[in-house]
């Protein structure tokens, strides 16, 4: 049997980060709303836009990662907090 497709998200859910994103400063296990997919360049996996909220919940950034990056949150997961590293 062939490879199966990965379950689409909702939109306007939150995910978890499955890995780090260095050049976007975030790392894996952090939290973000999925707002939009976006196909990727020259057919290679298609890519999630997530919208990054602070912990008071102001928005801070849109990123785009690979959907394999992503995954729904969990009722096991706990969330938790981190500082920003705001030095470049």
């Amino acid at each position: 049997m062939g490879k199966s497709a990965p379950m689409k998200l909702d939109l306007y859910q939150e995910i978890a980060l499955l890995r780090d994103f260095p050049e976007e400063n975030l790392v894996a296990g952090d939290v973000a709303t999925l707002v939009d997919y976006v196909p990727y360049p020259d057919g290679q996996e298609q890519g999630a836009v997530l919208e990054i909220f602070n912990a008071v919940g102001d928005s801070m950034a849109m990123a785009v990662v690979p959907v394999s990056a992503i995954a729904p949150l969990r009722a096991d997961q706990m969330p938790s907090v981190r500082s920003l590293s705001l030095a470049v």
